[in-house]
């Protein structure tokens, strides 16, 4: 894919991803939320800087020292300087689960995907979407409390949905967008464990991508876990291909 688009993707991910709980440190974006997202909670090295790399990985610990979280830094392709994921292997930081950033650039239009008979479709604020996707992967309320703050206070709005059963009200499958211009982050898309194999999370993706589509966004992006080869064949048959892969590295 284009690199110009890809870094725009970056970009636009870490826009829709910025937490409360962040800072500069000389070329770093020292984020340190305590939810679950690592995007929300590492070290995103976008300049090289001017301070000696031990200097500011040291002024860095302190800082999730005193939040009372590892310290993580996130090794994408663009992180500077050039040889940092290199340097910090030398130096005994372990490489954590790789994740993929997948984008598609041929949006759905037209009328929303149906929903399945005995469904219904719900938008819901950032409190409620938080609880209820945290409810279904059990996260701890500190977590479910931070990603609602987080989507709160985003930069880029974020519009959140969930697929119902209407005879309980019941939340089978979730789903987030945020779109920054003609660009749209996919975000938290789950399906409740005893509702999956129906289908619920494609048809919930499709009609965030519709409804992003209609209000101008022509490029989406997402972010999965590389070994998460459902979830990856779900994308892949909506049109996502793999942009670029990133991982963390947490300190020893």
């Amino acid at each position: 894919m284009d690199e110009l688009l890809l870094s725009r993707v970056e970009d636009a991910g870490l826009n829709a991803s910025a937490p409360p709980q962040q800072r500069w440190l000389d070329g770093w974006l020292v984020r340190y939320s305590p939810g679950k997202a690592k995007r929300a909670r590492c070290v995103n090295a976008v300049a090289a800087g001017r301070l000696p790399l031990e200097d500011k990985l040291r002024l860095a610990q302190a800082v999730y020292t005193e939040a009372g979280l590892p310290m993580l830094v996130r090794i994408t392709p663009f992180s500077q300087p050039a040889g940092l994921d290199a340097w910090l292997a030398d130096r005994g930081w372990a490489a954590l689960e790789e994740t993929r950033v997948m984008v598609c650039t041929r949006l759905p239009a037209g009328a929303p995907a149906p929903l399945p008979a005995g469904t219904c479709w719900e938008p819901l604020d950032a409190p409620a979407f938080a609880e209820a996707v945290g409810t279904m992967r059990g996260s701890p309320p500190g977590q479910r409390q931070a990603h609602a703050q987080r989507l709160a206070f985003s930069p880029v709005p974020y519009r959140g949905f969930v697929i119902r059963g209407v005879a309980d009200g019941s939340v089978l499958a979730c789903g987030q967008f945020a779109r920054e211009g003609e660009l749209v982050g996919i975000y938290d898309v789950f399906s409740h464990p005893q509702a999956r194999g129906r289908g619920l999370a494609t048809i919930l993706c499709k009609r965030l991508l519709t409804y992003a589509s209609s209000e101008g966004a022509g490029v989406a992006y997402l972010q999965v876990e590389a070994d998460n080869h459902p979830a990856r064949r779900i994308y892949q048959r909506l049109g996502f291909a793999d942009g670029y892969a990133y991982h963390c590295r947490v300190a020893p």
